[in-house]
């Protein structure tokens, strides 16, 4: 081993690198399929209220009260993952712990066996939600855990966030054409390719980020692309006015990519933020707390997922949706909604487990260090980290404006000019013109990260000599 990787600053290779991204794409294959179409089952399949517009403010309210459990649930987690140290690794052990029952909720969550049950559905999500935390918080620290080097985890994050869309895109495109072969319907192919284009770009603009980020520098990045998401859904909005979405479908595709490289590379890089602002925590305090802080990310984006979950199931009982009946719809076959989730959520189970044999916690706290975390750690850290706070504000814009943006996507493309002209107007808004005002206040708010790359570095080479 060379100094310098005796020092945490360790290269890994790329199987390591493929491994740990497993992780986001078994995540993604589970929970991006219950963000995205699990209030469309809500509302077309399961009816959970007796009728389309019911069900929809029914699980808005649902989203909501979930969301508000997780503030209480992740600083447990959090604080658990770091105060512990299993003996299959700190973090990598809950990748096996939580991701068996992660995958047995999931799946349940769109059985129709009890029908319609709204205390089923809630028992469901938020069991589901609490075990995607204990997976995902760990997992989160995993990153951190691995190497101090900044260009590493720049590496890392974006390899995890390309098989992130790799997962996105199977969900996106997927999941329609999936249902459809399952339920023997017509497959929906425009559908598929406009939630696909979704996450395609990904797979342009993610291996990219690296050289982009060193030519334009880490903010320029972030300006540049969140400007281009913002850009791509204005014309998506004016194009949807100017006929049907199928009349204009070229264009609508178009608009579509263009909205997807702005939101994937903005919110993509986001993650490579977490493990600087751990590092500037154990700067001014001596201690490494990946566990807490990532608990603290997780309740920033489920707050941004509460905001935005519970905003499309409201807009859509305000502007009266009604289920489309057309045959080129998604399908509202139950079985086959339940085994395209089985088929995801078991493939999803697989890379968790590879992720696990490829993770090896290198820079984590001593046992020491554990016996002093506290549920309160989180909070005082969130107070005297500055860089943190920020993320927190970012993180809570970025998600609400892709869980909006994800959740209405379905429904633009599912007949939109047969919906009423409030309803078709209410669509309109939940994909692009309230996404567009959130990614206008994440500008704003990314202005104000002050932590350069050469900061980073500078802070990593102290405490490394500190702690020799």
């Amino acid at each position: 081993m060379s100094q310098q990787e005796s020092k945490g600053f360790y290269k890994l290779s790329w199987l390591q690198r493929i491994g740990f991204g497993a992780g986001d794409l078994a995540q993604n294959l589970i929970y991006q399929t219950i963000c995205m179409y699990l209030l469309f089952f809500y509302t077309d399949v399961y009816v959970l209220g007796g009728d389309a517009a019911k069900s929809a403010g029914l699980a808005g309210t649902m989203f909501l009260v979930v969301r508000i459990v997780d503030v209480l649930w992740d600083p447990l987690v959090g604080t658990f993952v770091d105060k512990h140290n299993p003996k299959l690794g700190k973090y990598r052990s809950y990748l096996i712990m939580g991701g068996i029952p992660l995958t047995i909720l999931a799946i349940l969550c769109f059985w129709d066996g009890f029908k319609p049950s709204i205390l089923y559905a809630y028992i469901t999500y938020v069991g589901m939600s609490m075990l995607y935390t204990l997976i995902n918080v760990p997992y989160g620290a995993l990153n951190s855990s691995l190497t101090r080097d900044t260009n590493e985890i720049t590496i890392l994050t974006s390899v995890r966030m390309f098989m992130a869309n790799v997962g996105g895109l199977c969900v996106s495109a997927g999941v329609p054409i999936l249902v459809a072969i399952l339920a023997s319907k017509d497959l929906p192919i425009e559908m598929a390719l406009f939630m696909g284009l979704g996450s395609l770009p990904s797979f342009i603009f993610m291996p990219l980020v690296p050289a982009i980020k060193r030519k334009v520098g880490k903010k320029n990045m972030f300006y540049i692309f969140l400007s281009v998401a913002i850009i791509g859904m204005a014309l998506l909005y004016v194009i949807s006015k100017m006929g049907t979405v199928k009349e204009n479908i070229v264009l609508v595709y178009i608009a579509q990519f263009i909205k997807s490289t702005g939101v994937i590379v903005a919110t993509g890089y986001m993650w490579a933020l977490i493990p600087e602002v751990i590092s500037y925590g154990e700067w001014k305090t001596g201690r490494r707390i990946s566990g807490i802080v990532n608990a603290l990310t997780g309740i920033f984006f489920k707050a941004g997922m509460a905001l935005g979950g519970v905003i499309p199931g409201w807009v859509l009982a305000w502007t009266s949706y009604k289920a489309s009946e057309q045959a080129q719809t998604l399908p509202k076959d139950s079985n086959a909604w339940f085994l395209t989730m089985l088929i995801f959520a078991l493939v999803g189970l697989g890379l968790l487990v590879f992720c696990f044999s490829q993770t090896k916690e290198r820079v984590v706290m001593d046992d020491k260090e554990t016996k002093n975390v506290k549920v309160s750690d989180l909070w005082t850290e969130f107070m005297r980290n500055r860089p943190l706070r920020i993320i927190a504000l970012f993180f809570i814009t970025a998600f609400a404006m892709m869980s909006v943006g994800n959740a209405a996507g379905a429904y633009f493309m599912n007949d939109l000019e047969l919906q009423s002209p409030s309803a078709q107007e209410g669509i309109r808004w939940l994909v692009c013109v309230i996404p567009a005002l959130l990614l206008v206040l994440a500008m704003w708010i990314i202005s104000k990260y002050e932590l350069t790359d050469e900061k980073i570095d500078q802070i990593n080479k102290e405490i490394e000599a500190r702690n020799q």
